[in-house]
C-alpha cells in the first residue's frame, strides 16, 4: 500500500512554531444546583507539529474541548491559544476568519454532502472563502492525489467506502490550509483494512506549522502519538485510591469500551447493563447485573482497555476495588475465579 505524502503547508515555507496552549480551562452549562461542568481548572500544552490524543470515557469532556479549540464553544473560565491567536476571546469576523481559516475540522459521520462529488466537497470551503471555482477544483483535485483518491474525485460518497470517505473528509478539513486539525473519532467506521490509511495520514499532517488533535477511543493510534492527554470522568474517582463509591443516574454511562481499566466494581444498590460494540457490528448487551454482582474484573487483572461499555438501568451505587483491596475484601480464592467468570 502506498502512503499518503504531504507538504507541511500550502503557502508557508518557513512556518513559525505556534503551540497550543490551554490554560485552566473550564465549560460549565446551566446554572445554579443544575450546572455541570464536564471540563474544570484543565491545562495542557500541545507543541507545535505534534499529533496529539484526547483519551477518555464519555462525559469526561472530550468533544467539548474539542468544541472550545475550534472556536465552538467559548470556556466559562480559562483561555485558549494558538501561538499568538488567543482563541477563547474571538468573536465577529475574527471568529468567523478563525473558523474558516485556523481550524480543519474531520467529523466521526465524515458529513459529505450526499449530492456532491468527492471533488465538489473538497471544494466547498475553498469556494466559500471565494476562491475561483477553476483555482478551487485545481486545489481540491491536488489534495485527493495526496490521500490516495486520484481515480475517484468524480465519484458521490455513496459510492466510496468508509475509509475512502473519511479521506475525503480529511482533505476538504486541509483545503484551506489550516494550522489546527481536529478529529473526532476518525476511525470510529472503519473496518481494520481501511484504517491503516487514515491512521499514516494523520500521523504525516502533523509537521511544523501544524497540530492535530483527535479525540479517539483507539488504542491503535498510541504509538502514532507525540502526546497523549488521557480525560478522567467527574465522578469521585481517583487512580491511587483502593476502593471508591460511585453513584449513577439513570443513563449515566460508569466507562466506555476501550477506556482505561481502574477498578473492579460490585454493584450495592440499583442496577447496569454492561454492552458491548463488536469493530463494524452493533452494539450487544452481554449482560445486566444489580446488587451484590460484580464486573469489570478483566482489565484491572490483566492491564487491558475495557472491554464493554457500562450504563446505569436505573439509579446505582457502586463499590469499586482496586485489584489489591478486591482481594483483600473477599479472597484470594474469589478473585483467581475471576478469570474463570463468564
Amino acid at each position: 500500500m502506498s502512503t499518503p505524502s504531504f507538504p507541511a503547508t500550502e503557502d508557508r515555507s518557513v512556518p513559525a512554531a505556534r503551540d497550543l496552549v490551554l490554560a485552566d480551562v473550564a465549560v460549565e452549562y446551566g446554572s445554579g444546583v443544575a450546572s455541570v461542568r464536564p471540563v474544570n481548572g484543565f491545562s495542557c500544552t500541545i507543541p507545535d507539529g505534534s499529533l496529539a490524543l484526547l483519551l477518555g470515557p464519555s462525559g469526561c469532556g472530550k468533544t467539548t474541548l474539542l468544541s472550545c479549540l475550534a472556536g465552538i464553544l467559548h470556556p466559562t473560565e480559562g483561555t485558549v491559544r494558538h501561538g499568538d491567536v488567543e482563541i477563547s476571546s474571538l468573536g465577529g469576523a475574527a471568529l468567523t476568519a478563525y473558523r474558516r481559516h485556523g481550524v480543519g475540522i474531520v467529523f466521526q459521520a465524515f458529513n459529505l454532502v450526499a449530492s456532491l462529488t468527492a471533488l465538489d466537497n473538497v471544494a466547498l470551503p475553498l469556494r466559500g472563502s471565494g476562491r475561483r471555482r477553476s483555482d478551487a477544483r485545481a486545489r481540491s483535485a491536488e489534495l485527493l492525489n495526496e490521500v490516495g483518491l486520484a481515480d475517484r474525485m468524480s465519484h458521490l460518497p455513496g459510492q466510496l467506502s468508509g475509509g475512502q470517505q473519511q479521506r475525503v473528509a480529511i482533505a476538504r478539513a486541509l483545503a484551506l490550509d489550516p494550522p489546527l486539525i481536529l478529529a473526532d473519532e476518525p476511525t470510529a467506521h472503519l473496518d481494520y483494512v481501511q484504517v491503516e490509511t487514515t491512521l499514516r495520514i494523520l500521523r504525516r499532517l502533523a509537521a511544523p506549522g501544524r497540530i492535530v488533535v483527535v479525540v479517539t477511543h483507539d488504542d491503535r493510534l498510541l504509538p502514532l502519538a507525540d502526546q497523549v492527554i488521557e480525560l478522567l470522568p467527574h465522578r469521585p474517582l481517583t487512580p491511587a485510591a483502593k476502593r471508591v463509591t460511585v453513584e449513577l443516574s439513570t443513563g449515566d454511562v460508569l466507562f466506555e469500551q476501550g477506556a482505561t481499566s481502574d477498578y473492579i466494581y460490585v454493584v450495592r444498590e440499583g442496577e447496569v447493563e454492561i454492552v458491548r460494540t463488536p469493530p463494524g457490528g452493533s452494539p450487544e448487551r452481554l449482560a445486566v447485573e444489580g446488587p451484590g454482582h460484580y464486573f469489570g474484573e478483566m482489565g484491572p487483572l490483566f492491564q487491558l482497555p475495557r472491554s464493554a461499555t457500562v450504563r446505569a438501568t436505573a439509579p446505582t451505587l457502586l463499590d469499586g476495588y482496586s485489584v489489591d483491596a478486591f482481594r483483600d475484601e473477599f479472597g484470594l480464592e474469589r478473585l483467581e475465579g475471576l478469570v474463570t467468570r463468564r
